[in-house]
């Protein structure tokens, strides 16, 4: 591509592609498309975006396009790579000069030279730095802001690699710049400190940021420069000059009015100062234990102190406080339990954490920290009052303690109170002592006080198992708190019902579970929404808990914060202690309650907070919720209906439709006409809402198959999404396959006959890429479908039997897909003999064999690989398919016939049990009749599907037919048609102990 003659044509598709016409916008797209690998093209946009006085737009585009092609093309490998004489004139080119007038672009030619970097500097580019470095030493204002704006982005580049090459090469880069990049800092700095102070804002703000670039670029250096930063006096220089500057910046905060032009860049570079602290602390922890004691001493002065009154802002607060809690939680700052394999580095800085956090430091911090932080803001008082909803479920978690004041105070509080709970623990009672009794209302820094305190009780309710008698403090203060129905106290009743749900599973009695249930009836009717919420959150369960198991739950700290602790749920309906003999005398008004809750709320996440609780309740109480649901079944749809834009709502609604289903049983039928096309929508891959709502819509789908009392041809009619789902084969997929199943369950013939076919298909494809795990998967639907309907399962499948035949002659080599093979053919020869034959004969074909040579080799690989098969059910199943190929003259059976009695002997072993009363043997898999089982109140009663299986059961030969009885006929059969002698003589092919054995099994019979 020449440049003079293209220059003129890319720059018309480059200002064509800027259009808001799509006419003119995309064929200018497709031709810029094509010429991303013609040589030169990169050459044209370099010549366009350095050209000034064109269109910033047209700009703007070109560079896009060029970083583009850095990510396709310029690596040596990559398809349509640039030529090395093209890469070496475009590096030359972008650091010819560093005047970009415009800061978005000039920020995205930074980017891109970075992106260069990364691939090329120091090999092909050790120019690079040179420059650089040459030009933020240069007058001209511009040039130089540039110039250390392309030296971040490429610092913070090469910084980011991770190959151990590559990180010495920054090293040895960082050891040969630190010194500069050091006074580069230390000039700016200064610069705008005296800027600042003489009044010159404007000055000032063009040197801040120059400042800020420039502790940007020493931030990464000190990080990831250097393998032994400690021992590196310029480094460690830097770090303490770091707590100079920071007082000097803070000391600015009170010179800069919030008005200021400096203000919000000034915050932003001490911000900065502290995550050069934070990062160092992370990636260094070691080389940090001399910086411990002074940034203990600095965040703690600051923001415990007065030192911090009037310079201090939250974002800073929130920093100072990540410090101390990373110090005080750093595993590498704690000696092991045996002090002698403690590292020194570890008792050093345990040494130095014992120092400063004496009895008056912590106890000056947790006062502060609940009496200061905890206490709720003006604009939170101001949030319940206007936007009730927002307050009740701005719900944070995850990494949210980094970057909020609320969260962030929590969890350092958390942390301290778990370290230093002996201190502690002593400050906090005192604080509850100090407010025993119910507060005056007309008091309200009393009445923020006792929230704070009671916050704190409950965010250490595991620390104070030992010190806190709950029951007698939730009888004799907390019930008499939660009748005070004063407004403005509202903020107290709030707070207790959640500190209630703090304490449930850690001390609570499940006497007093009936009072628990009073007080919930009674605050669920409160006039204040949050309370009503909070008080609907303290009542949700966590079905997975468990008196034997600790799950990862979802622990709510307050109502803006979750926490992802390991620990018992700690929630009333929701842990282990949970009785539901209790519960179901309130069942009715609660769930009431709740359902008009759901009404009244308005905002999604609301809904589907209280979804969530109606959900757990409905699970809860299985089938004694089914009198009750009667309106929330009739306001479901419209709420699915307003819900058509928000689709984390309608999982909620799935979630809730899931364990309805579950709680009606068969009764589920009645919802059909709002079930099904919910299902369907779903399930549907071509409707967007799938990426959303797939996986709750096929767990729905799979447990009303499993409630349903007959088939329906609206339920049948939804199958036809799933062949499009099995193409996904995403994690789903065994989702998918249980669908199938109880499909089959439900109703084999109507299901085969419209479906079969095309699931054989699907099957097919599937088995052709799929893991030996799936290919089970796909083998145990055909295996049911055998099962359930013997001729029409084995006719509909028949394409994917030779496959299963060709793996046992074969000697397939991984045991569970062996055993699953030997259970379709077990099934299909036992249950379908004709069936067999013809597929014997086809696959004798295949092989150029005889029909009963081919017989006799899979007869052996089935005697041989036996022990494959684990579960008695498919070893039960073997046994009497073998043995249903006698009475037999066969030559190749008798030859076998060795193998059949071995495999026979062994099954018995397996299913019989010896009646000690009548030494009699007595097959234990015989089923005789169906029995509605007896429940205890925490079993599930059984599904359609679960009774569906029981009756199969009863038909399937292996529950039916006596292995025992079978065995004696079939030998008794063989005996006959050979007569005395020549029976003799087959047995006799079989080992003495094994026919004493057998005789054993069948005598008396």
């Amino acid at each position: 591509m020449d440049i003079q003659s293209a220059s003129s044509v890319v720059l018309q598709a480059l200002t064509q592609a800027t259009s808001q016409d799509t006419a003119v916008l995309k064929p200018a797209e497709e031709q810029l498309r094509q010429w991303e690998t013609q040589p030169g093209f990169y050459s044209v946009l370099l010549s366009i975006f350095n050209n000034h006085l064109l269109d910033v737009n047209v700009r703007w585009l070109a560079v896009l396009y060029f970083k583009n092609g850095i990510d396709r093309y310029w690596r040596r490998v990559a398809p349509h790579a640039l030529s090395e004489e093209e890469k070496s004139s475009l590096r030359a080119g972008l650091i010819t000069n560093f005047n970009e007038p415009v800061n978005q672009i000039a920020t995205q030619i930074a980017v891109l030279i970075a992106k260069v970097a990364r691939l090329d500097c120091p090999r092909q580019w050790p120019e690079l730095i040179p420059i650089l470095l040459e030009s933020v030493k240069v007058q001209d204002s511009l040039q130089q802001h540039r110039a250390l704006l392309t030296f971040y982005h490429v610092t913070k580049t090469l910084a980011s690699k991770r190959l151990t090459t590559d990180r010495r090469l920054f090293q040895d880069l960082a050891s040969s710049i630190y010194s500069f990049a050091c006074s580069l800092w230390n000039h700016h700095t200064d610069t705008f400190l005296q800027q600042i102070y003489a009044g010159d804002q404007q000055a000032a703000l063009s040197s801040l940021e120059r400042t800020l670039l420039s502790l940007k670029v020493l931030r990464k250096l000190t990080v990831h420069g250097f393998t032994e930063p400690h021992n590196n006096m310029e480094v460690m220089g830097f770090l303490n000059a770091v707590f100079e500057r920071l007082k000097q910046f803070l000391e600015c905060c009170r010179q800069v009015g919030p008005g200021s032009l400096c203000r919000e860049k000034l915050e932003k570079t001490i911000i900065l100062f502290t995550k050069v602290l934070l990062d160092f602390l992370e990636y260094q922890p070691w080389p940090f234990i001399p910086l411990i004691q002074r940034s203990l001493e600095f965040a703690v002065s600051y923001v415990f102190t007065e030192a911090g009154d009037g310079v201090v802002f939250e974002r800073f607060i929130v920093q100072c406080m990540n410090l101390i809690k990373m110090i005080v939680k750093n595993d590498a700052y704690k000696p092991a339990k045996n002090i002698e394999d403690s590292k020194p580095e570890s008792l050093e800085a345990h040494k130095i954490k014992t120092a400063f956090f004496t009895h008056q430091t912590l106890t000056e911090i947790g006062r502060r920290l609940v009496s200061k932080y905890f206490l709720l803001t003006e604009e939170e008082l101001t949030m319940w009052e206007e936007d009730p909803e927002s307050f009740a479920v701005e719900e944070t978690g995850g990494d949210s303690w980094k970057y909020s004041l609320r969260p962030c105070t929590e969890v350092l509080f958390l942390d301290i109170f778990h370290n230093y709970s002996q201190t502690l623990t002593p400050v906090l009672l005192e604080m509850v002592q100090n407010l025993q009794g119910p507060s005056n209302v007309e008091d309200p820094v009393q009445m923020l006080m006792k929230d704070a305190v009671y916050n704190a009780v409950g965010l250490a309710a595991y620390e104070l198992f030992d010190n806190v008698d709950f029951d007698q403090w939730f009888k004799n203060q907390l019930l008499g708190e939660l009748q005070v129905s004063h407004n403005r106290y509202k903020l107290i009743r709030r707070r207790v019902i959640w500190l209630i749900g703090q304490w449930i599973s850690v001390k609570f009695k499940p006497e007093l579970r009936p009072l628990l249930y009073e007080v919930i009836l009674s605050l669920m009717q409160d006039p204040d929404l949050v309370v009503r919420i909070e008080t609907a959150t303290t009542l949700k369960l966590d079905i997975l808990s468990s008196d034997d198991a600790k799950p990862t739950v979802v622990y709510r700290l307050n109502t803006r914060l979750v926490i992802f602790i390991t620990l018992n749920s700690a929630l009333p309906v929701d842990d282990f202690e949970f009785r539901t003999e209790q519960f179901l005398p309130y069942l009715e008004s609660i769930f009431s309650l709740l359902f008009q809750l759901l009404q009244q709320v308005n905002e999604c996440d609301t809904k589907m907070q209280v979804l969530h609780v109606i959900s757990c309740v409905i699970e809860r109480v299985s089938i004694q919720i089914r009198p009750y649901v009667g309106c929330l079944v009739q306001y479901l749809p419209l709420l699915w209906k307003q819900s058509e834009e928000h689709n984390m709502l309608r999982c909620a609604i799935l979630t809730t439709l899931i364990h309805l289903v579950q709680g009606l049983g068969a009764e589920s039928k009645n919802l059909y006409p709002f079930l099904l096309p919910v299902i369907q929508l779903s399930t549907d891959v071509s409707q967007p809402p799938h990426v959303y709502l797939l996986e709750d819509g096929l767990e729905l789908w799979l447990v009303t198959l499993e409630n349903s009392p007959a088939v329906t041809p609206e339920l049948l009619r939804i199958f036809q999404n799933m062949s499009a789902l099995l193409e996904l084969s995403s994690e789903n997929v065994r989702t998918c396959f249980q669908i199938i199943n109880a499909y089959i369950y439900l109703s084999a013939t109507d299901f085969l006959q419209n479906y079969a076919e095309a699931l054989c298909r699907s099957f097919c494809e599937l088995l052709r890429d799929i893991t030996t795990e799936g290919q089970v998967q796909v083998l145990k639907v055909v295996e049911i479908a055998i099962k359930v309907s013997p001729v029409l399962g084995s006719h509909m499948f028949q394409p994917l039997l030779p496959a299963v035949l060709r793996g046992i002659v074969e000697g397939e080599r991984y045991p569970v897909v062996m055993s699953t093979y030997l259970g379709v053919t077990g099934r299909i020869l036992l249950q379908n003999s004709g069936f067999f034959t013809s597929l014997l004969t086809q696959m004798a074909m295949e092989f150029h064999q005889e029909a009963d040579q081919l017989l006799g080799s899979m007869i052996e690989m089935w005697v041989d690989r036996m022990d494959n098969i684990t579960q008695p059910e498919r070893r039960k199943l073997s046994a009497l398919a073998l043995m249903s190929l006698l009475p037999s003259d066969n030559s190749v059976i008798q030859d076998k016939f060795c193998g059949i009695i071995n495999i026979n002997v062994e099954a018995l072993h397996d299913v019989m049990t010896e009646d000690p009363e009548t030494a009699t043997f007595k097959d234990c898999m015989l089923m005789s009749h169906f029995e509605e089982p007896k429940l205890t109140d925490d079993e599930e009663p059984p599904t359609e599907q679960d009774k569906r299986r029981k009756l199969l059961a009863l038909e399937d030969p292996v529950h039916s037919v006596s292995l025992q009885q079978f065995v004696y006929e079939k030998l008794k059969a063989q005996q006959m048609l050979m007569g005395d002698q020549g029976f003799q003589a087959l047995m006799e092919t079989v080992d003495t102990e094994i026919v004493r054995q057998l005789q054993e099994f069948i005598q008396g019979m």
